[in-house]
This record gives C-alpha cells, structure tokens and sequence, in this order.
C-alpha cells in the first residue's frame, strides 16, 4: 500500500468527522446564505480545523463565490477544498537542513512519538545516503533509539539518565566532527512541567551549539500527536514560547477522528508541518504536502500513489 492510500485510509475517522458534516451542510441547503456559512463554520470548528482557520476559510471561500458568482451550494465543494489546501501552503517548505551540515532537535512532550521520528528521520535521511548520528541522554529513549541504529545505520550517541544535556550535545558534535556526520539529530527531554528549568536547559544547548558547531543550520521540530486534537495546539503554544520552532511533526495521523488539526496548527501559528507519520515503519514518515494531505481527506483521487 502506498503512502496515499495510507494516509486516505487513516483519515477516514476524520474524513467522517469532517466531510460528511460538510457534504450534508451542501445538500441540506438550497441557497448560499448566511445561514448556509454558520452551518459550515460549525462543522469545520467541530472537525479540529479551528477557529482561526475556519474564519479564514470561510473569508476566503466568500470571496470566491462572489468572484465565480456561485449560486448553488452543491458548487461550493470545489471552492472550499482549494480554499483550505491554499491554507495549508505556506510557500515552499524548506526542508534545508537535508542539504547542511545540521543538527536537528526534536522537541515535544513523552508518549507523543518523539523518539520513534527520531528512527524514521534517520531513516529517511540515510536513504538519501546522509551520515547521520542519533544522541539521547533519556534511559527509556536509549534502547529504543539503538533498535533504530541497528534498523537504519544512524550512529548512536547514549548518555546515562541524568547527564547533563549541554554535556551530551558537547560530546555529539564533537561526534558529529570526528566522524564527518551530515545531521545530528537530538532527541531531548519532554518535560513541559517547569518552563523556566526547559528554558535554562534549551538556552544552554545553544550555547554549546554556538560555541562548539556555530556553522552547523539549526531546525527545531516539535512533534505533536493529531489525536491529542486542540491539546497539540496548547502544546505548539507552550513550546513555541520557550525555543524557536521551524516545523512540527504531526504523528500518529492513522486512525484519529481529530486529523483537522494539521490545518487548524498552519493558520494559527504558520509554523509549516513538514511531515506526518501514518504507521510503524521508517516509509511511514513522509514529508508534508498540502495538496495530498486535502486529496486524502476529502477522498479526491491523487493521481499516481507511488510514493
């Protein structure tokens, strides 16, 4: 099964919760009216596309309807797919660390998947014939991550519980340096519970990187689980007051009814989703496309499915 069929077949819950709302608001009315647009924005605020998106949309949407002088709702559909799949386009997402000598931090709270798009990442990224090195200092990450490095060739940098993280990135990098890596890939702790002490501890890390890496690109990656729904925004929120996040990844997007949040996420916040993950194994991380995220959601046929 290919990566579209994967990810259509674990959007049906939210293509449940989402689409046949809407495909019932366009049959159900007769006119395009204003009773037609809260009926709409109803449905879409229910579905996890949140508020800011859902206004924005709908703006978006009127605006077209008037353009294309549309009087039927039943001809609304169309409009509001390219709508929301323009909403999730936030240009080219830059994926330039694959391209640099970089160190890449996954950040994000436990039981979100973090460690496991550590694996895929390294996986994905020795496909492309990238040396790459996996650190941890977390002793409930450290088997989990060898498992990966036996699985996908990524090098593996372990700490004891309790080390000192600016030590382990001190050690990585010069890892990174000694063996000629092309990403170091950090998985760090997931606490969230005291921001001044997450601060501290991030704001140390980046000391280190300066003084030790400064040529290396940074990118920082929360990864957020869609079945957590709103939660993964107050997550992204709280987060993304203490570090600069460039990109999030969205996991475990097989099986929820609260998929929408991939949209709801980009227009609230324009931090681009840059990959989503459908299932266990490395091919089941791939990177984001708005294009294909919408086609799987509202069942449009996506052409070819071989990636």
């Amino acid at each position: 099964m290919g990566f579209f069929s994967k990810l259509k077949e674990g959007l049906t819950k939210t293509r449940d919760n989402i689409v046949s709302g809407i495909d019932s608001v366009f049959s159900g009315f007769s006119s395009i009216d204003d009773d037609f647009y809260d009926e709409l924005e109803e449905t879409l605020i229910m579905g996890d596309i949140g508020v800011v998106a859902t206004e924005e949309i709908l703006d978006d949407l009127k605006n077209k309807v008037k353009e294309n002088k549309i009087k039927n709702p039943a001809d609304c559909k169309q409009l509001l797919i390219d709508s929301i799949k323009e909403k999730m386009n936030l240009g080219e997402n830059a994926y330039e660390f694959e391209n640099r000598q970089s160190i890449v931090m996954l950040i994000g709270v436990n039981g979100v998947g973090k460690t496991t798009s550590v694996g895929k990442l390294a996986g994905l990224l020795k496909a492309q014939n990238k040396k790459v090195i996996m650190d941890t200092f977390r002793a409930a990450a450290i088997e989990q991550l060898t498992e990966w490095s036996n699985r996908t060739g990524a090098d593996i940098i372990a700490q004891s519980e309790g080390s000192d993280p600016a030590a382990v990135i001190y050690d990585s990098i010069a890892a990174c340096k000694a063996r000629k890596a092309d990403v170091l890939l950090c998985d760090t702790a997931g606490r969230l519970q005291n921001k001044k002490n997450l601060m501290e501890e991030l704001r140390k890390i980046d000391r280190v990187i300066e003084r030790e890496y400064s040529d290396a690109y940074r990118e920082n990656l929360i990864v957020l689980d869609a079945t957590t729904g709103q939660n993964a925004l107050s997550q992204l929120r709280e987060f993304n007051d203490v570090t600069n996040i460039t990109g999030i990844i969205l996991t475990k997007m097989d099986g929820t009814a609260k998929g929408g949040i991939a949209v709801a996420i980009q227009a609230e916040f324009g931090i681009p989703v840059k990959y989503i993950g459908v299932g266990e194994k490395v091919e089941d991380l791939q990177k984001f496309d708005s294009d294909t995220f919408v086609n799987a959601l509202f069942d449009v046929d996506n052409g070819s499915d071989e990636d």
